[in-house]
């Protein structure tokens, strides 16, 4: 875990050398944004940056405004400049799912809405294939249970997202469904079953999404870059 740690805050930090003095940053969530938004405090603090945030959970928020990171509603943001945001399991194709810490709605709207987006990761998160992380399902409570019985039909073994025997409710109110699937052959046509089904708000795959990922190793970061992959 020590190790592991230690490449987090290695991405973060070289994640945090890309923002620039007037940028609007969207800041992502989980226990590698944490290490990017103390560095980005740091270099806020020291170099005296103006910069914007805008924030993909409720828990960020809190988190960037006491450490004096200036915060805005997406709304009032007329253009992301780039977002730093982690992942739960990436592929060599720069494809990604989130959804771990429960915030992928809000990360995917403020991804959609950023000039460039980039991942900092550790190198465990770093898979040739997709599945390997339980793929999160943001569902509305209506028919839930409906609809998890329909994903049990299509052979997608769902289950509800509990804590300690209570349905986990997201930031904006919905539930979640993890699909445990091991591995995901067809991403594309999987993203596009579950964008069609009504109760759907949103999933966590992210396809053809992210700029750059950072990958955090022992000894310093190693990059991937959408622009060099082959075509």
């Amino acid at each position: 875990m020590e190790n592991i740690n230690l490449e987090k805050k290695h991405a973060a930090k070289a994640a945090a050398q890309l923002i620039k003095n007037g940028m609007t940053v969207g800041l992502g969530t989980g226990s590698t944004v944490n290490y990017f938004l103390d560095a980005l405090a740091n270099r806020i603090s020291q170099e005296n940056l103006k910069i914007i945030g805008v924030t993909t959970s409720f828990k960020t928020a809190g988190r960037a405004k006491s450490l004096g990171i200036t915060i805005i509603d997406i709304d009032d943001a007329p253009m992301i400049d780039l977002t730093v945001d982690g992942a739960d399991e990436v592929d060599c194709h720069m494809n990604g799912i989130k959804g771990g810490g429960a915030a992928f709605l809000m990360e995917k709207i403020v991804a959609h809405n950023s000039n460039r987006v980039v991942w900092i990761v550790d190198s465990q998160k770093l898979h040739e294939q997709l599945g390997s992380f339980p793929l999160p399902v943001e569902i509305v409570p209506f028919g839930s249970g409906k609809l998890i019985t329909d994903f049990k039909k299509h052979h997608l073994h769902p289950v509800l997202r509990q804590r300690d025997g209570k349905t986990i409710v997201t930031d904006m109110g919905h539930f979640i469904v993890d699909l445990v699937l091991n591995k995901i052959d067809q991403p594309y046509q999987l993203g596009q079953y579950l964008d069609g089904k009504i109760g759907v708000v949103e999933h966590g795959l992210f396809l053809d999404i992210v700029d750059e990922i950072i990958i955090g190793t022992s000894a310093g970061v190693r990059q991937l870059k959408r622009d060099t992959l082959q075509k």
